[in-house]
């Protein structure tokens, strides 16, 4: 079952970032007054993807090896002074929760009609998750671009 979510948690990973970049585009044309067309589709997808990633991520960091076991076995200064335990124990979770957070603060920016707002929170959502993401070219933390492969 571990595994599976991991899959799948890896493939939302794609799911969200393509509705992040079309909702960012989206938030962008509509603060230049354009139509907004469908951001608030979009931003309601986007927000619903985010938030089911957001609850695999938190089963696999309390369940799984990597996470919050890590921290119990090693002990926190231990996690700190490694990359990798550290990046999977504390970086990771952390900066998806910011991006989560911002993602959700957007979507209530869009329902308002603040549209300058909701793309600039985008665009540092964007940017966190982007940076905590294992890429594969990630010393030591990398993992696949897709799943299996």
């Amino acid at each position: 079952m571990y595994t599976g979510l991991l899959h799948l948690h890896n493939v939302l990973r794609w799911v969200i970032l393509i509705l992040l970049v079309i909702a960012m585009v989206q938030a962008f044309a509509a603060k230049s007054g354009k139509s907004a067309g469908g951001l608030q589709k979009t931003s309601l997808f986007l927000l619903i993807s985010a938030h089911i990633n957001l609850l695999i991520g938190l089963y696999q960091y309390f369940a799984g090896p990597w996470g919050f076991k890590t921290i119990q076995t090693y002990g926190m200064s231990e996690v700190m002074k490694n990359t990798a335990l550290r990046f999977w124990a504390v970086e990771h979770i952390t900066g998806m929760l910011i991006g989560i957070i911002l993602i959700t603060i957007a979507r209530g920016k869009v329902k308002k009609t603040q549209y300058a707002s909701a793309s600039m929170l985008y665009v540092v959502a964007l940017f966190i998750i982007l940076v905590t993401i294992p890429w594969p070219f990630r010393e030591s933390v990398g993992r696949a671009l897709f799943p299996g492969a």
